[in-house]
């Protein structure tokens, strides 16, 4: 008879970024549901299927856990945000490219756009970190599409192209926020296009 360990495949432990990415995810649908104030890290640990302790390894605690949420999904949007530029010139359709992104990224997880949109503001931690360096790369990727139509004419170059940057994020904000607040039930990156043609319209040179 062959012994029992050699006839049976050896069960895959789950690696150090694995166990990041579940108490992660944990982490993000907790706090989307009963609200980070309530939630606390046993529960966390209890719906990522670890130990308490196993949290800690990773976080320092339960605020260090909201801002991991933050920084972690938008690099995965910034990374999405770039790889969608690539090769696109025409700076009109780079804001464009980047409202699709920065909606059907929030659309596709409900329980990451509340975090983002309702658990994230309400921690004093995060909002001293809320103009990091992600922010701003993402501002500023907005801000040198506005200037890139400046440059060619097509948006009036008077306008502050930092302060349009921060109204097209605060427009694709308010989209979202209606979106988990809604009742309806919508694909919010259809609306992306939208909020892109009202915008530019506002910008575009007479």
């Amino acid at each position: 008879m062959p012994i029992a360990s050699t006839s049976r495949r050896a069960v895959r432990q789950p690696s150090t970024a694995d166990k990041r990415e579940l108490i992660l995810r944990a982490a993000t649908k907790l706090f989307a549901r009963r609200g980070f104030f309530h939630a606390q890290v046993a529960d966390v640990a209890k719906e990522a299927g670890v130990a308490a302790g196993t949290v800690y390894l990773y976080f320092e605690n339960k605020d260090d856990l909201l801002i991991s949420i933050f920084e972690q999904r938008m690099q995965e949007a910034m990374a999405e945000a770039n790889a969608s530029l690539k090769g696109v010139a025409d700076p009109v359709e780079r804001l464009h490219r980047l409202a699709r992104v920065h909606l059907g990224h929030l659309g596709r997880d409900r329980d990451m756009a509340v975090v983002f949109q309702v658990e994230l503001r309400q921690s004093t931690k995060f909002m001293e970190r809320f103009s990091s360096t992600l922010l701003q790369d993402y501002l500023n990727a907005i801000r040198d599409a506005i200037t890139g139509a400046q440059h060619e004419g097509t948006f009036r170059p008077e306008a502050s192209a930092m302060l349009a940057a921060k109204m097209f994020y605060g427009a694709l904000d308010e989209m979202a926020t209606n979106w988990i607040l809604s009742r309806r039930r919508y694909r919010l990156v259809a609306q992306a296009d939208d909020v892109v043609d009202l915008f530019v319209q506002g910008l575009r040179k007479r």
